[in-house]
């Protein structure tokens, strides 16, 4: 039946988006704690609440978007079809996951470059 294909698809799509989203995740922000460490100038306590937080929204976001592109329309009642259609989608999954990874590493390298540029003290004086 086409039906139980397509539920065998989604049971071998999900649970390899779901581990190929922690791997990344758990890969970037590892590594990513001392860039956060270095723009926060060595206060690590905020550089691991943001890093955290980092690691919650990319999980969010890339497990949300795997569930929004789970659908599979196998129009063929063979095995052949469903593997195309999830080697087409595990595929596509890991290009989205791979510029995610990329996005998240130019904005480390732009906070570091940034933490590393002089501070510009501005003050506001008023004359009465």
């Amino acid at each position: 039946m086409e039906t139980t294909k397509t539920l065998l698809a989604y049971a071998i799509y999900l649970p390899v988006a779901i581990a190929l989203t922690i791997y990344v995740s758990k890969t970037l922000f590892k590594n990513s704690l001392i860039y956060m460490t270095d723009i926060f100038k060595g206060r690590e306590e905020i550089a691991k609440a943001t890093n955290k937080l980092f690691e919650t929204g990319f999980y969010l976001l890339n497990i949300g978007f795997a569930l929004k592109i789970m659908e599979m329309n196998l129009y063929n009642n063979s095995y052949q079809v469903m593997i195309e259609e999830l080697t087409s989608k595990i595929g596509g999954f890991s290009i989205y996951l791979g510029i995610m990874l990329f996005i998240n590493l130019y904005l480390f390298f732009r906070g570091k470059r940034k933490a590393s540029q002089p501070q510009v003290e501005e003050r506001i004086v008023f004359r009465g």
